[in-house]
């Protein structure tokens, strides 16, 4: 989750919190990026990965109770100033490893982190959970994708369905515009097909079947240009999550369209 709480007021951020703290003690993992969470808000996080600028890892460990394991590893850099009592931990942690206080210090909070015995352990769990228990085998699943071409295709066709009705005014402007088309070449080609007696009839009926294609596939290509593009971002999102193939969702955009 990025940043759940930004724009919200005191009370809104602690019932969004409390809920993403509910969905926790499910046995559910949550990932958030928070920006200067108050003292409750920070406290309900069971750990932290703490960056300085450029990337670089200054925390990675658990809070403790009241931030006590955060505390205790900075205090524990020589020169850091120690926590008042009632001061957000989250507050004081900015202040204390920001690039001023490094320079003052004359150290590197990073180097620090890579030199601890945090590091080391989370090094070691790494390590551990990376490695493979004994006899147990890789996964394999037997096709890339966990449904079936053509319940990829009725998926991609009932998401274009509703994607098209939800965008009445792209599908009115289409509707409209065919039909105004199709009443123009209409009313000026009208039994033409009947009345062929020389080639210029044969022409005059080739063209007016040109120019009906040409006129109404411009126009329906310039109109799906903006939906394409949202599509587009919606499409690479799922496609890369493996929701289905390429095939089926081009299907279904020809269908539709």
């Amino acid at each position: 989750m990025d940043e759940p709480t930004s724009g919200l007021d005191a009370r809104a951020a602690a019932i969004v919190m409390r809920t993403v703290r509910n969905t926790v003690d499910t046995g559910r993992t949550v990932v958030c990026t928070i920006h200067q969470p108050s003292i409750d808000i920070f406290e309900s996080f069971d750990e932290l990965l703490l960056m300085k600028q450029g990337g670089q890892e200054i925390y990675v460990g658990p809070l403790g109770h009241h931030s006590s394991t955060l505390i205790s590893y900075f205090e524990g850099i020589q020169g850091v100033n120690k926590i008042k009592d009632g001061y957000n931990p989250a507050t004081w942690m900015l202040e204390v490893t920001n690039s001023a206080k490094e320079h003052e210090l004359g150290i590197d909070f990073s180097e620090v982190y890579k030199k601890s015995d945090l590091y080391r352990r989370n090094k070691e769990l790494i390590k551990e959970l990376s490695t493979p228990a004994p006899a147990s085998k890789d996964l394999y699943f037997p096709t890339q994708f966990s449904r079936s071409f053509f319940t990829q295709c009725l998926a991609c066709l009932w998401k274009q369905h509703w994607s098209y009705w939800r965008n009445p005014l792209y599908t009115a402007i289409r509707f409209l515009y065919t039909t105004a088309v199709a009443l123009v070449l209409g009313s000026m080609f009208w039994d033409l097909g009947s009345k062929i007696e020389k080639q210029q009839d044969l022409s005059n009926a080739m063209g007016s079947m040109y120019a009906a294609v040409l006129l109404i596939g411009i126009k329906n290509s310039n109109a799906v240009q903006p939906v394409v593009a949202v599509e587009r971002t919606v499409f690479y999102r799922e496609r890369a999550a493996g929701m289905y193939s390429a095939f089926p969702y081009a299907f279904a955009q020809a269908s539709s369209d």
